[in-house]
């Protein structure tokens, strides 16, 4: 066997050996990438990632997630909080899931970044009772969010507006609480009154009657002012009336009895 034989025998192993390590690289992704308490598995369909959390005692949404994930799941966890830009990077995300959580609010940012390619958000079973009235405004996704005890508020009132799109997602909200005690315990989208009104008129009772308050006390005061003062020049007059005549003088007697 001759030297070139030699090496190309031994060659060839290797570049099989590469290319699987390269098709590994491209199939798998590495360690670093998945999240801690997180499993990470490629979808050769959806060209992405999927990154499965579920059941993981996570408190909070991992701060380090593959920006090309394009299925995360973080239910049956503990995460109490989605803060604003959580998901910023994940361009390709289509499917988020964040059902069976203790998530108390929603504010404006929290979807903010994949609102152009997320196509189903489950916030089903927190505890979500209020969200910021553009949380869901830039969302084209199906949203799910069953199972949460809504206050349900102005802000609610205009979330809901903004998705007209969604019409079944806010025929689920039922109202575990509200502004109006009769609407408690039966779907948001019964309720026919202007909720932001209703606060504005409740502001403006507010504002009348502390008005009304403050012009009272002005008005009592002028009014004691008034009386005190009167009461005080009756009795400076009373004792100016008590004390005696002064006297008259001798001289001024005998002066009187000339003249006559």
């Amino acid at each position: 066997m001759t030297l070139l034989d030699l090496w190309l025998s031994r060659s060839i192993p290797m570049c099989l050996l590469l290319q699987s390590l390269v098709l590994m690289a491209l199939c798998f992704p590495s360690a670093s990438m998945c999240p801690k308490g997180c499993m990470c598995q490629r979808d050769s369909h959806l060209h992405g990632l999927n990154v499965t959390c579920s059941q993981s005692r996570l408190k909070e949404i991992p701060p380090s997630l593959p920006v090309d994930t394009v299925l995360l799941r973080l239910d049956h966890n503990q995460i109490g909080a989605v803060p604003d830009q959580a998901f910023t990077g994940l361009r390709l995300l289509r499917e988020l899931n964040l059902s069976y959580n203790a998530v108390e609010t929603l504010g404006e940012g929290a979807f903010s970044g994949i609102e152009a390619t997320l196509q189903v958000l489950d916030l089903s079973h927190n505890r979500i009772t209020s969200v910021h009235k553009d949380a869901f405004a830039r969302l084209k996704a199906r949203v799910i969010v069953d199972d949460n005890p809504w206050h349900c508020d102005c802000a609610l009132q205009q979330a809901i507006g903004g998705m007209a799109h969604n019409h079944e997602a806010a025929a689920r909200v039922l109202c575990r609480s509200s502004e109006l005690r009769d609407q408690e315990g039966r779907p948001f989208l019964a309720v026919d009154t202007d909720l932001c009104n209703l606060a504005k008129r409740t502001t403006d009772y507010a504002m009348l009657v502390t008005m009304f308050g403050w012009f009272a006390m002005v008005i009592s005061y002028v009014v004691y002012y008034v009386r005190q003062n009167q009461e005080d020049a009756r009795r400076h007059l009373e004792y100016l009336k008590s004390l005696p005549s002064k006297p008259k003088k001798p001289d001024e007697a005998d002066d009187i009895s000339t003249v006559v």
